[in-house]
């Protein structure tokens, strides 16, 4: 401090003050004010190195704390006492992207920050919140991740692959452990807190893997050995899909998710899941097993459904005659579609009176046409057709005896005319409009024994024709 001269105190203006502590400076009679003498010095420095005496000194790398004194658009001051003010860029406030610094901090706030340099090439001091930040979550988070706890924070954004969650920096966690199952659209995450379990961590790499399905499990693990203790194979179980994959679909039932295998989502043939269920859906499922090891289940959606194979069965009999689609030719036959998810085979042998070489050569896929059930295994799925049976007449199956005139054998019996049989097909269409002339699988009347015959001398004649036309000279 500095010392001055003893003077009259400011309360005497007419007489000097023989006291030896130190005054205030004097008037005299004018009124004039005339300050104390400096009489030493007891700084022992000079004033300029007094006053950086009283500043903070920083070092690159160094954590800092300070005021946040002004907020711009671009960047943030603040003040920790050095000799001016830090700056903070927008880009150095927060881990996440393109933020506004106004939503990050306010004039007043007391916040830690990381000195990058001390003087840049403007001669500014810059500073980093967000490596502050960075820096004090690696202890945290070390130390959390080898006492195997959990982490908390916000989802900040979606990437490739899954989100980034705050937590003190940038959190991975991949798009197949956000949920305990896969979880398709990430978007209604942002904003949210999680919490998740750290699966891998290095400093290094900057790289820090985040695991929520494994604190769901975790947290989960009591009620979920409860759900699975009580369900049993066989049950039938109502629940709601709750996600779509090229292999089957899952089925929230209300404790855990059961998978439902593409082949057990219907009787038919399935090229993709989607279009037999979709999200949201209401099914009704069978348990068929229950794997405890690693708590899967696995579900039916067909054996809640009638078997169609089974209905088929139990409407139809070997030797009735039943319409049907070709779906596939093979060079040992071809696969005629008879009823919903029903596929019979008329082997090579039964597609004509005559020697056929190739199935091209009697039908084409897609072309409809009758046929004749030879054989019905219901044990093995197979049934046996026959096309030139069916040239030879028969007995109808039942869903097409009311369409046409028939014996008391249940044979097909052809009009005494045209008028009559023109008038059987119009009752017919009348009942069945979407398979009138024109209309897609519209079936024709079964040729009758008569007419077959002809039809097949024909195709015969029609045969030996042409291999004679096609034979070499002798």
């Amino acid at each position: 401090m500095f010392l001055f001269e003893s003077d009259r105190p400011l309360s005497d203006t007419s007489t000097t003050s023989t006291s030896t502590e130190p005054t205030w400076g004097t008037f005299d009679e004018e009124g004039n004010y005339t300050p104390r003498q400096i009489v030493s010095d007891d700084l022992g420095m000079s004033f300029a190195d007094a006053i950086a005496g009283t500043m903070v000194s920083v070092e690159d790398g160094q954590l800092v704390n300070g005021t946040v004194v002004k907020v711009d658009k671009d960047e943030v001051l603040l003040d920790i006492g050095y000799k001016s003010e830090g700056v903070i860029p927008a880009r150095e406030l927060s881990i996440r992207n393109d933020v506004d610094p106004n939503d990050i901090v306010s004039i007043g706030d007391k916040i830690e920050a990381l000195v990058l340099t001390k003087e840049d090439k403007e001669g500014r001091l810059v500073l980093s919140k967000k490596r502050a930040q960075y820096e004090r979550a690696w202890g945290t988070i070390e130390k959390i991740k080898e006492a195997d706890g959990t982490v908390e924070g916000l989802v900040i954004e979606v990437v490739k692959g899954g989100l980034i969650v705050d937590i003190g920096l940038r959190g991975f966690l991949p798009a197949s452990l956000v949920e305990l199952r896969r979880v398709r659209d990430l978007v209604p995450y942002v904003g949210k807190m999680v919490q998740a379990k750290i699966i891998e961590l290095d400093k290094n790499r900057n790289n820090v893997v985040l695991s929520r399905r494994a604190f769901l499990e975790e947290t989960q693990k009591e009620s979920r050995d409860s759900f699975l203790t009580n369900l049993k194979p066989g049950e039938i179980r109502e629940g709601v899909v709750s996600s779509v994959v090229s292999f089957g679909a899952f089925v929230d039932l209300g404790g855990m998710d059961g998978l439902i295998h593409v082949s057990e989502l219907s009787w038919k043939h399935v090229d993709h899941p989607g279009a037999v269920v979709t999200v949201g859906d209401k099914v009704t499922v069978q348990v068929l097993d229950v794997d405890f090891e690693r708590e899967r289940i696995s579900l039916s959606l067909k054996a809640t459904q009638q078997d169609p194979w089974q209905e088929f069965a139990s409407t139809h009999e070997v030797g009735q005659l039943v319409y049907g689609r070709v779906t596939k030719l093979v060079p040992f036959g071809g696969f005629v579609q008879v009823g919903d998810g029903i596929e019979g085979l008329v082997h090579i042998s039964e597609m004509s009176t005559h020697h056929v070489d190739a199935p091209e050569q009697v039908v084409t896929p897609g072309e409809e046409l009758w046929v004749k059930i030879i054989d019905l295994d219901l044990a093995r799925r197979r049934i046996s057709l026959s096309i030139k049976q069916a040239a030879e007449g028969g007995e109808l199956a039942e869903e097409y005896r009311q369409h046409f005139e028939i014996d008391e054998h249940g044979n097909w019996a052809a009009g005494g005319d045209d008028a009559e049989r023109e008038a059987a097909w119009a009752e017919y269409y009348e009942a069945n409009p979407d398979e009138a002339p024109g209309a897609e699988g519209a079936p024709p009347a079964p040729a009758s024994v008569t007419e077959a015959a002809s039809l097949a001398e024909a195709a015969s004649v029609t045969e030996e024709a042409s291999v004679t036309e096609e034979a070499p000279e002798a």
